[in-house]
């Protein structure tokens, strides 16, 4: 290729580095100076060097986020991955009628957006006009509505439920391309040798499938540090209970309209998902290295 030729192929892939400039890395580095300065929106920003990152570090209600966000993520990551798991190798299996209709219902809840399923939760478990709460009742299971987001534990657990059965097709889906992978005559050699279907999964697809259990939950990890929509719809009834690191960056930021401290928030926020995502990493690597039969793809 002459250098004539690979100039036009600049070109061709500068509409790109200009839409991520103005886009994506003129506004990471503006709300990088934003961090040390005091802006509320309407008067000028004042630098304050910073103070900014010394009230994050000092601030309560950012502590609490963080552990609200760890114990929604945990409650609905543990369910989410072995329901996706169990149904992965229970519609993986050929003699499943409709087994490919199952997946696309599963997966159903995925396509749909995030506020809107915030909407329909917040409707359902209204505790007044809840369907869930008349449901209840209709079933005699219990005998007053339950203002079920007035409980703390209860409100994370409903959050936690909201996004376990959002993700759950999406895993689903990984997995089954993972259980795919994996040759058939490894399981025609098992049949052979007499192995049961527990026996076959356990010595066989799971092992096997290490790499992408590992996938998901890294993925999970970085996704579910950044739970927004479904909290922010259920609100703080709870004694914030629900309120999560982004819904607290959200309620600084455009809420109370500071700016400045936002922006500290939303960099505070980056190192711990840099930090996990980093820690995620490193575990990755060192499976891999005890692991010889895996190879890097």
């Amino acid at each position: 290729m002459n250098r004539k030729k690979s100039r036009f192929g600049y070109l061709f892939i500068a509409p790109y580095f200009v839409i991520f400039i103005i886009f994506s890395l003129y506004p990471i580095l503006y709300s990088f100076y934003m961090s040390f300065t005091h802006w509320d929106g309407f008067s000028d920003p004042v630098f304050t060097g910073l103070e900014n990152y010394v009230r994050l570090v000092h601030n309560p209600y950012f502590y609490q986020s963080i552990a609200n966000t760890f114990i929604i993520w945990i409650i609905s990551i543990v369910p989410e991955l072995i329901i996706a798991l169990v149904l992965a190798l229970i519609l993986n299996e050929k003699f499943i009628r409709g087994r490919h209709l199952f997946r696309a219902v599963f997966y159903f809840p995925n396509i749909v957006t995030p506020i809107t399923i915030g909407v329909l939760a917040s409707l359902m478990f209204d505790w007044q006009t809840g369907s869930f709460n008349k449901l209840l009742v209709a079933l005699h299971l219990i005998d007053q509505p339950v203002n079920w987001f007035s409980h703390p534990f209860l409100a994370q657990v409903i959050v936690a439920s909201i996004m376990c059965w959002q993700w759950f097709g999406f895993n689903m889906l990984i997995y089954t391309a993972g259980l795919q992978s994996i040759p058939d005559t490894l399981y025609e050699a098992a049949e052979i040798d007499g192995a049961n279907k527990f026996q076959v999964a356990v010595r066989i697809v799971l092992p096997l499938l290490k790499p992408v259990i590992l996938f998901t939950v890294i993925t999970s990890i970085i996704g579910g540090m950044q739970i927004f929509e479904v909290p922010l719809v259920a609100g703080n009834s709870s004694g914030n209970s629900t309120q999560t690191m982004m819904v607290y960056l959200y309620e600084t930021a455009f809420k109370r309209f500071q700016y400045g401290y936002g922006s500290a928030v939303s960099y505070g926020i980056f190192v711990i998902i840099l930090v996990l995502s980093l820690f995620s990493l490193k575990v990755s690597s060192d499976r891999k290295k005890t692991q010889p039969g895996i190879k890097e793809g």
